[in-house]
């Protein structure tokens, strides 16, 4: 079969800013992204494999479609557990899988090309067991620790942890701790009483560090010395992270080095927090959190008492920068002065505090965007998505007065 993930039209805008740069399914709870959850359980044998997506137009040319004359299309949004993926891989040609109006996956030799035309098929089945279903931002963090216990039963079933060498790393429950070759720890804690550790390739532990599970660091990523992670949280590959994080998704290639505190939080890839950076996850009033919703263009009630910062691809956050419960900030923005971020900031935003923000050109931002990757060996080649989220939003921002500037 030849796998598709399709990004659910009902869905996909409640995830923006997250979704303005990847299709749905490559967003990443637990260890993997969902796309890679479903590759793992159904194409085992070819889990390094690609899969393809059907996501927003303007994002097609980056994550191309591939159609054969077997295609099975799964919603993006829906994170496979081992039942689900059987009920999924048993599926005849012509059949799909549905709970309760949610499309789950179909098996078809038709090629859709654009979300919509998605369809159930001519012989739709229920599946009746519990499913998780990603369908707002902090459901990625409030997932995150079940997530992280699946993927790890998924990543390391039959296998056997590399060993820890470090005689002055000190372990609690050591049978919940996994290693990939090439991890290192250095006089840490690890505690995974509560939940498994996972270290990926590569990936290090710095002296000083103390981690409690369920807890994922991924390939090449570390926890810089004194690091203070709880339970709930995974560092994404290539990222490092210091200071206190507490039940925070940060993908790939991102960077909070130093003290600061982050909490109930999923940050972008190729982000930047700044020294001292913090952000509120909790109401001094103790009621629920309302966070922008790109749907609606307003705050809508999360349900959630723990809510913090969410944060889209490339975007920096100076030295100091204080972000409110329940924060959103879009693409490549650079977020600096005194004082609380507003709680919306807009893709392409410059600016903050007191001085309020101005659009951040194009070409600067692009520019920035090029060298931070070049820092580690990669090519940027996004121009042409940044341009379409960069003409397809509200140019206009608020400042520190509520007024609103730019053009």
């Amino acid at each position: 079969m030849n796998l598709i993930l399709f990004d659910d039209p009902a869905i996909r805008p409640n995830l923006l800013p997250l979704t303005f740069t990847r299709p749905v399914a490559d967003l990443r709870v637990g260890i993997l992204t969902i796309a890679e959850k479903w590759q793992r359980r159904l194409n085992p044998d070819k889990a390094e494999a690609p899969v393809s997506f059907i996501t927003a137009p303007y994002l097609q040319s980056a994550f191309r479609v591939r159609f054969s004359s077997d295609n099975l299309y799964i919603n993006g949004a829906i994170c496979p557990t081992d039942a689900l993926a059987k009920a999924v891989g048993q599926l005849a040609i012509g059949e799909s899988l549905v709970v309760d109006t949610v499309l789950i996956a179909c098996r078809t030799t038709q090629e859709f090309t654009v979300i919509s035309d998605v369809q159930t098929g001519d012989v739709p089945k229920s599946f009746h067991q519990p499913i998780t279903i990603i369908r707002h931002l902090w459901d990625i963090f409030a997932e995150n620790p079940a997530q992280i216990r699946a993927d790890v039963a998924l990543l390391t079933a039959g296998r056997t942890s590399a060993p820890i060498t470090d005689p002055h790393t000190r372990c609690y429950a050591p049978e919940q701790i996994f290693l990939e070759s090439g991890a290192t720890t250095r006089a840490a804690i690890l505690n995974a009483e509560t939940g498994p550790i996972y270290l990926g390739k590569n990936a290090n532990v710095s002296e000083g560090a103390i981690i409690v599970g369920p807890f994922a660091l991924g390939d090449g990523a570390e926890v810089a010395f004194g690091g203070k992670i709880r339970g709930g949280t995974t560092i994404g590959p290539g990222s490092k992270v210091g200071g206190e994080v507490n039940n925070a998704v940060i993908w790939g290639n991102s960077n909070k080095g130093h003290d600061g505190y982050l909490g109930n939080a999923v940050i972008g890839e190729w982000c930047n927090l700044g020294a001292n950076v913090n952000n509120s996850n909790l109401k001094n009033d103790y009621s629920t959190v309302k966070l922008h919703s790109y749907t609606t263009n307003q705050l809508e009630d999360t349900g959630r008492q723990f809510c913090g910062l969410v944060m889209g691809d490339f975007t920096k956050a100076g030295i100091s920068t204080m972000f409110n419960t329940g924060t959103v900030v879009g693409v490549s923005c650079n977020v600096f002065g005194g004082g609380f971020q507003p709680k919306h900031i807009p893709s392409f935003s410059w600016g903050g505090g007191a001085e309020g923000f101005v659009p951040y050109r194009f070409e600067k931002a692009v520019r920035v965007i090029q060298e931070t990757m070049a820092r580690r060996g990669k090519v940027f080649d996004g121009e042409t998505v940044l341009e379409w989220i960069m003409s397809n939003k509200q140019l206009s921002v608020p400042n520190a007065t509520g007024k609103r500037i730019g053009n």
